[in-house]
């Protein structure tokens, strides 16, 4: 076992403080806020700049309730610019986007051990229905923002339109793609990791990190602000809410459970890895529309999680990182038998468990596994030979064959996985077996490109994908990609950015494919 006895420690090293300024007198009274009313103490708040810097989201919708979020941040970067004092902050949820016919509203405390952000689970919601809401201190408001509960479970839903986005390097690129997206015509928002880069500051890119590379708890908490402060990123959280997960840049690159990336730095030891982990998964939930469920303890964070929509589809949502055992030789693109160690993990056998459980019951046309790293075989050198990621399910042959294996002899109604990582677009058939291009298909993976990591991107595709008969589409640009699923059909759309390292980049389809009910094959559409 790890000691965590210098865990509190390190968690708030290297804190500074901004305070707010308050009206004559109001200091002490905000100071000792539970003294008071929170309407007492709301009308005392003045903020040295609008509190709301950070926009606000929601997510993981049910029938009955969403997630809205928020953080209160008048110096974003410097830490928050709050004190440490618990502050109110009122919320209101409506029918109408001009907020006037209210049908739920509350005040929840904005406290400093969560960096002042706030998520409120707001229950007793009609299903399938768009709401307004908004938060208010003092006498500053939020900007609106625009959400939808879920159908009733098994309930019939005639369509589900949702984005798929992953990477976004705030130095590599502007995302003007998420401008796009904020004006798409959408349900739902799926978000497969890198939300951040950890990353120090690249003086050639187009945008600048605000720190070299972060460690501690108020690092992370300043870099997920910058990357909160763009206004394209703002506008999609408001649009829609949003399912997470996370990969290994919102931590460290290509760390896996209690192992660091090869480097020199001191987290090379596990036990201080594990108090950088347990930092950067505080900062994660706290700017995050996650439920309580999600808030870390120490270095532990439960994120993977079921979703559904109706009877129309079901996202499994998986965390490839925390609980996989290291890559093998060490990282990288290796050759067999690189890869098939028998006591390989890539989920940790409870998640592999619980999402065969899940695949098992479930009633749903759809069945979406919301997760990070190509899962497809993909032998990435051209010619003679075979070389394949060690960072991806390639590094995890055991764990990719038991659902290989289990969706051939199970089959679970329509699986679909989505992943990101790969700053790419793939449209690849899931084989029963890789190695022989023909056996049965036995499932479709859609993998989304980056909103910015990798820079502008170009239309080349490199030789050694012809190679792989299981891939049908490759595109290097940047943007998103839109899913329209029915019950007859699922239809991808890969839409692509002319450029990112400036803001003035526009967007346009590149290729679109389906699949239909029953039959995994992937298809021009």
């Amino acid at each position: 076992m790890v000691d965590y006895r210098n865990f509190e420690r390190f968690l708030h090293s290297r804190i500074k403080r901004r305070n707010l300024i308050i009206g004559a007198g109001a200091l002490s009274g905000l100071a000792i806020a539970n003294q008071f009313s929170h309407q007492t103490a709301i009308a005392k708040t003045r903020f040295s700049n609008y509190p709301f810097t950070l926009g606000v989201a929601s997510g993981d919708p049910d029938s009955s309730s969403v997630v809205i979020w928020t953080r209160l941040a008048p110096e974003p970067l410097e830490g928050g610019g709050m004190p440490p004092v618990n502050v109110p902050i009122r919320w209101e949820v409506a029918t109408d986007p001009d907020m006037r016919r209210i049908v739920s509203r509350g005040t929840v405390l904005a406290t400093p051990e969560l960096a002042h952000s706030v998520r409120v689970v707001v229950e007793g919601l009609q299903s399938n229905t768009l709401y307004w809401y908004r938060f208010l201190v003092g006498q500053d408001a939020s900007p609106i923002g625009r959400t939808r509960t879920a159908p009733l479970a098994n309930s019939y839903l005639n369509k589900l339109n949702f984005a798929l986005v992953s990477c976004q390097n705030y130095q590599q690129g502007f995302f003007t793609a998420y401008k796009y997206l904020a004006q798409d015509d959408l349900d739902l928002v799926v978000h497969v990791g890198d939300y951040i880069y950890e990353g120090g500051v690249s003086t050639t890119s187009p945008r600048q990190h605000n720190s070299s590379e972060i460690l501690t708890l108020e690092d992370y908490r300043n870099r997920h602000a910058l990357y909160k402060t763009d206004t394209n990123l703002q506008a999609a959280h408001a649009a829609f809410p949003w399912i997470v997960t996370w990969d290994d840049h919102e931590v460290e690159n290509n760390y896996a459970n209690d192992i660091s990336e090869i480097d020199t730095e001191p987290d090379r030891d596990p036990a201080i890895f594990l108090q950088r982990r347990a930092v950067a998964y505080q900062a994660y939930y706290e700017h995050m529309p996650l439920r309580p469920f999600s808030r870390p303890v120490g270095p532990d964070m439960q994120l993977y999680r079921r979703l559904s929509f109706g009877n129309l589809a079901t996202f499994h949502v998986l965390d490839t990182r925390q609980y996989r055992t290291d890559q093998p030789c060490g990282d990288g693109t290796k050759a067999r038998p690189c890869g098939e160690d028998p006591n390989g993990t890539i989920t940790g056998k409870a998640q592999e468990d619980w999402l065969y459980n899940g695949l098992d019951k479930s009633q749903a046309k759809w069945n979406v596994l919301a997760q990070q790293v190509i899962v497809a075989q993909i032998d990435r050198t051209e010619g003679p030979g075979a070389t394949y990621s060690m960072d991806k399910w390639d590094g995890y042959v055991a764990s990719r064959d038991r659902l290989m294996r289990f969706l051939e002899q199970r089959k679970p109604s329509n699986p679909v996985v989505l992943s990101g990582d790969v700053h790419s677009n793939w449209a690849i058939n899931l084989k029963a077996d890789f190695n022989n291009p023909e056996s049965a298909t036995v499932g479709s993976e859609f993998v989304c490109t980056s909103i910015t990591s990798g820079g502008n991107g170009s239309d080349t595709i490199p030789n050694y994908i012809s190679e792989n008969l299981q891939v049908k589409f490759y595109n290097n640009r940047r943007g998103y990609v839109r899913c329209a699923v029915t019950p007859t059909t699922w239809k991808t759309d890969y839409l692509v950015m002319s450029e990112v390292e400036t803001p003035f980049g526009t967007i346009s389809k590149k290729a679109s494919f389906v699949v239909t009910d029953g039959n995994p094959e992937i298809q021009p559409a």
